[in-house]
């Protein structure tokens, strides 16, 4: 059990690798690939794209820290030879480059050694792949190594042409140092952390999307276009925004059905609008906790955003009261309460930062000094939020 527990943590970390590599190989070629685009499980683990044709196919493979050199009898070799056999016609001398991409060190002196860096010889790989696949006598890669042996000398000789090692890869725990590397210019000084983290989200529901076959691809312009995106969030004036409409749980609606300001909102007849107003709420509730343990807010401007926005609400409140009749119905005080309800959650004048324009934000501030008691949407909203108080405690 221990060992088959071992194969699957293994096996995972390197799915895991896999899809990380794919980030930081997309911004290792955008400068030389600038119209290129990455794939996942479509031609190879991942593969390079140019007009949709693959001109790179990438076998990735990892291993934990303290695993031995990689040489030319190991089955990672071998495994790697057989399915590019298996995909591509080894003597297509148009066919795509195809790379090993290794957590490990190649050992001195092998084919894997010859055919790393700038000054490949795979001339000298040729031959020294031969005498591996006729000496090894490993039974794991055994067919494999006959394949190999079968095709013909020319054959040979243009597959191993076309094949590239990249040793010594960063491994699962060391991808993200890499990429940072990769966009030292563009990550925020004070805030590379949550940059780094909306920018590893972003690539992970691409990584789905293409494991999926949703899209085949992600282009370099795509993930520039993303990097510029959210570093421009991080500029003067602006916020990112790190909870999404989809995060919110369905199990929150059981802790917040009977929130203050879900009365308030049934007070003024408002009942269709509780399901957004818990989105919103939870939305804005998150969002504040998140930016305040990135340091990307403080509690005085948070402080303002709200003494602003309560403000803005009493004076609506009081020409809302000075025009409803003394008699009003209750009718027509949920009527004048919605109206209310409505003009303040629209309000665009105020705003956490100058450029942040997200409306969920502002609702769910005023949904939170709702909840709070703070404002309200009904005329005697005072009153009933006493009543509600003392029916709880009591």
């Amino acid at each position: 059990m221990a060992t088959s527990a071992h194969e699957a943590s293994s096996s995972a970390l390197g799915y895991l690798f896999q899809a990380q590599l794919a980030l930081l190989e997309l911004l290792r070629g955008a400068e030389e690939r600038p119209d290129g685009a990455i794939s996942l499980e479509l031609h190879d683990d991942v593969a390079w794209e140019q007009s949709g044709a693959p001109s790179e196919l990438l076998q990735v493979k990892h291993h934990i820290r303290g695993v031995r050199t990689l040489g030319d009898k190991d089955d990672d070799v071998w495994r790697t030879i057989r399915s590019w056999m298996d995909t591509h016609d080894p003597g297509d001398a148009h066919g795509p480059w195809l790379t090993l991409v290794t957590t490990q060190q190649v050992r001195p002196g092998t084919a894997m050694a010859a055919l790393r860096g700038p000054d490949r010889d795979p001339v000298a790989a040729l031959d020294l792949l031969i005498s591996a696949a006729k000496e090894s006598t490993a039974q794991n890669t055994k067919l494999a190594r006959e394949a190999f042996l079968e095709l013909s000398g020319s054959q040979r000789a243009i597959f191993v042409q076309r094949m590239r090692v990249v040793d010594g890869s960063p491994d699962v725990d060391g991808v993200d140092n890499a990429v940072r590397m990769k966009l030292r210019a563009a990550l925020p000084e004070d805030h590379a952390d949550p940059f780094m983290r909306q920018l590893w989200a972003w690539w992970y529901e691409q990584v789905v999307e293409m494991l999926q076959k949703r899209n085949t691809s992600v282009s370099v312009n795509r993930l520039m276009q993303r990097v510029s995106r959210i570093r421009d969030d991080y500029t003067s004036g602006r916020l990112p925004t790190l909870v999404k409409r989809e995060d919110f749980p369905e199990s929150v609606v059981e802790e917040l059905v009977d929130a203050q300001f879900i009365h308030q909102l049934l007070w003024v007849g408002a009942g269709r609008q509780l399901n957004k107003a818990m989105v919103d709420y939870y939305r804005a509730y998150q969002q504040t906790i998140l930016w305040l343990e990135d340091d990307l807010v403080n509690i005085d401007e948070l402080a303002q955003f709200e003494s602003d926005l309560a403000d803005e609400w009493s004076r609506e409140f009081d020409w809302m009261l000075e025009e409803i009749e003394e008699d009003a119905s209750e009718f027509q005080q949920q009527k004048a309460g919605r109206i209310l309800l409505r003009k303040m959650l629209d309000q665009t004048l105020y705003r956490i930062r100058e450029r942040y324009d997200d409306a969920f934000f502002s609702r769910g501030k005023h949904h939170e000094l709702a909840d709070r008691g703070l404002i309200g949407w009904h005329p005697d909203f005072e009153e009933r939020i006493k009543n509600l108080v003392r029916a709880i405690s009591g």
